[in-house]
């Protein structure tokens, strides 16, 4: 009798009261000792409600029957149909809905509603393949920094070949713990042609010019990148990223002759073991032995450059001989590289030629970036001897005529006075 006369008054009421009254049946469904009568009339005049008008009746059904288990199922999926400010309280909690219709809702949904599926404390790896697929740039983004989002590496890779060129995209997407390698290089590549649209755009630079910065900045960001999936993943992780590179076109003889001057063999053995179809103990083998016919013939098969052959074993060479000079740092070395400019430049008959400009350009690299490190290192040497120095100074309490005598002058009368009055008291200084 009560929800019937409650059915009544709804038919007049007005639509905040009717919220109010829906919410409170709401709560009675759920909370309440309803026997199966009671209940049976309470779920169907709950149903009825999504009917009404006024979205404020179907907002209280919402926000009632978004986190309850014991919520209707037919309910609740209606809800989640609906638009989006009303179904987003819903979509982000119910836990009765299924895979499948979330899936559905993100295909059906505006931004807001997929964004909202994409923020749920789990979301299945369907779901996330899904949004991926088909959501809006704020639901991927939602997505991926939601730590409950089981992500898969190929829903990650087409976030980014959707939204690549969006900063905020690839911020969240870095943001992510344990990112796989080959979505990393993905986030490089497109972090790569968005700045030189842009400086293209805008003229600093010519298309050639800013193609072969982006190139290079891609090429040691992905030497990084394999030196870490070393360390965190195994050669499986190496393996991995070398076979993306190599259906994206990006393992190069360039890569991997930067990857030798940097210390690292992973890729070189990875990238070898990959182009010739043996297998990496057979590599490895080969390799250690880089000066006989077998490496050669490995080399041969691979398809690299025959006449690079040379550059690549003083590399070796010098890796063997310099292994530690980076202190296990990714990045070029210049002992190395001036080494295999040796052996170059002992054997180039003009051949060799680009090569050389490839060395001359790792050789300006290294040596800008030693550079850096060293400046940076002389700039805080002279800080600590300057604040010792200051420590160790004795303390002039000068009176307050001497002060005032001071409070007129010139700054740069000031800064010549305490000059002199510094070599004064400490002539050794002077």
């Amino acid at each position: 009798m009560i929800v019937r006369n409650f059915l009544s008054w709804a038919q007049t009421a007005p639509a905040a009261q009717r919220a109010e009254g829906a919410g409170a049946l709401a709560r009675a469904y759920l909370y309440s000792d309803l026997d199966a009568h009671a209940r049976r009339e309470t779920e169907i005049a709950l149903m009825s409600l999504l009917d009404d008008p006024s979205p404020l009746v179907r907002k209280a059904l919402a926000d009632n029957f978004a986190s309850a288990a014991d919520a209707p199922h037919a309910i609740v999926s209606a809800l989640a149909s609906d638009q989006s400010d009303i179904a987003s309280p819903v979509l982000s909690r119910s836990p009765l809905l299924t895979e499948a219709e979330l899936i559905d809702c993100a295909a059906i949904g505006d931004a807001f509603a997929q964004s909202a599926i994409a923020l749920r404390a789990r979301v299945p790896a369907g779901v996330c393949a899904a949004l991926a697929e088909v959501g809006a740039r704020e639901a991927a983004i939602s997505l991926a920094v939601n730590p409950g989002a089981d992500l898969p590496d190929f829903s990650m890779r087409r976030m980014v070949e959707r939204f690549g060129d969006d900063g905020e995209m690839r911020e969240a997407l870095l943001s992510r713990p344990w990112l796989p390698a080959t979505v990393r290089n993905d986030l490089v590549n497109a972090t790569a042609a968005s700045l030189t649209a842009f400086v293209v755009d805008c003229g600093w630079l010519t298309g050639e010019r800013a193609k072969r910065l982006t190139r290079e900045a891609r090429d040691k960001a992905n030497v990084i990148i394999v030196a870490e999936a070393a360390e965190r993943d195994g050669r499986q992780g190496v393996r991995d990223l070398v076979a993306h590179l190599r259906a994206s076109n990006q393992l190069t003889a360039t890569l991997v002759l930067r990857s030798l001057l940097s210390g690292n063999r992973d890729l070189f053995e990875a990238a070898l073991a990959e182009l010739s179809g043996l297998r990496e103990e057979r590599v490895a083998g080969l390799v250690r032995d880089f000066r006989g016919a077998g490496f050669a013939a490995l080399y041969a098969r691979a398809g690299l450059l025959e006449k690079y052959l040379p550059a690549f074993r003083a590399a070796l060479e010098a890796q063997r001989e310099y292994a530690d000079v980076n202190g296990g740092e990714a990045k070029l070395s210049l002992v190395m590289i001036e080494r295999v400019l040796t052996a170059c430049e002992e054997i180039n008959g003009g051949e060799l030629d680009k090569l050389m400009a490839l060395l001359r350009r790792f050789e300006m690299e290294a040596a800008l970036e030693e550079a850096r490190i060293e400046a940076a290192r002389f700039a805080a040497e002279a800080e600590a001897a300057r604040i010792i120095a200051t420590a160790q100074a004795p303390e002039i309490v000068a009176p307050a005529a001497f002060n005032d005598s001071f409070s007129s002058a010139p700054a740069f009368e000031i800064a010549i006075d305490m000059a002199a009055i510094e070599a004064e008291l400490m002539p050794e200084a002077a």
